[in-house]
């Protein structure tokens, strides 16, 4: 089943993701090379910047994705205000479809 992480950083935490991107980027590296990640991206502000991400996975339950997004470099930063885990279909564009 597929689960979207809506990630919300803390105001002001953008030096925080920053900091820890290059952890961020190699675990999702690893989510990707495991089959487990299916697309991600940050959320912008007005300026541009980052503040948010939205990360799609693949996982068995809903334990199973709270567990990956727990793991994420960003998490364990304390970068997130807040993180939603959903349940989400991929009905457009799924290339797994094409």
């Amino acid at each position: 089943m597929l689960f979207a992480l809506i990630c919300n950083d803390k105001p002001g935490h953008l030096q925080v993701r920053l900091d820890t991107r290059p952890e961020h980027v190699a675990f999702l590296n690893e989510l990707n090379a495991k089959g487990t990640l299916k697309f991600a991206g940050p959320f912008l502000d007005d300026d541009g910047k980052p503040n948010g991400s939205l990360v799609v996975i693949e996982a068995a339950d809903a334990a199973a994705a709270k567990a990956i997004a727990d793991a994420d470099p960003y998490a364990k930063a304390g970068l997130f205000d807040s993180v939603d885990i959903r349940p989400w279909n991929w009905v457009f564009n799924n290339p797994a479809s094409a």
